[in-house]
């Protein structure tokens, strides 16, 4: 057994960055829709009823557990699914992309309102001057927190366990169960997950410092 832990780890972890990678890019792509549904109003300046729709999913989201989240998605939504990972992404893209989309928003609403004049006075439709003008900028102001996003996002997935997905901890569980042995299992885990975050915090850490840079220029 012994010999094969590192294989459950390695198993575990392709688990885990898998679920992670594909949620991230789910909750991105729903994040920045849903950012751009809050932010947009009528002519009387009332919200749209688009607007109210992305508000009452981000209510939803941000008011009910993942671990719930998860089991409706696989008891209930996609019942019927044998693809745990697909079910795991879907339901961690969900719930990532509510807390991606205040972030976005809140990236639009840091740019000055003089840009979007501007674009409006250069003859640029509301949506062009969005795209071409006001988003750019936008992007910069918001990589880094969604970057912390996916490392929160990372360490979520760890409750995959709930719906028999073998990821990093349930590998771990796995360990201690077959050598009745809980430090060394649960702690190497945990040394794989601090590893991968660091890396992670470290290539986010370059990522703002080169920002800042281009910003002082």
């Amino acid at each position: 057994m012994e010999g094969d832990r590192w294989k459950l780890y390695f198993k575990g972890l392709g688990v885990t960055l898998e679920i992670a990678l594909f949620a991230a890019i789910l909750g991105m792509v729903i994040g920045t829709v849903v950012a751009l549904m809050r932010l947009s109003q009528k002519r009387n300046g009332k919200k749209t009823i688009w607007a109210r729709i992305a508000g009452i999913y981000v209510d939803v989201i941000r008011g009910t557990p993942s671990v719930l989240q998860l089991l409706i998605m696989w008891f209930i939504v996609m019942k019927n699914s044998q693809n745990g990972v697909l079910v795991a992404s879907l339901s961690f893209g969900i719930n990532s992309g509510a807390y991606v989309s205040e972030i976005v928003r809140a990236g639009i609403l840091a740019v000055d309102k003089g840009q979007t004049e501007a674009g409006r006075s250069l003859g640029l439709s509301k949506a062009q001057t969005m795209i071409y003008i006001v988003i750019p900028q936008a992007i910069k102001n918001v990589l880094p927190p969604i970057g912390n996003e996916f490392i929160v996002l990372l360490k979520e997935t760890a409750i995959v366990g709930y719906v028999s997905l073998t990821d990093l901890t349930r590998a771990a569980n796995q360990i201690t169960s077959r050598t009745y042995e809980a430090f060394m299992p649960l702690i190497g885990a945990a040394v794989i997950y601090f590893t991968v975050i660091k890396i992670l915090t470290i290539l986010l850490d370059k990522l703002e410092r080169r920002l800042r840079k281009s910003d002082n220029r």
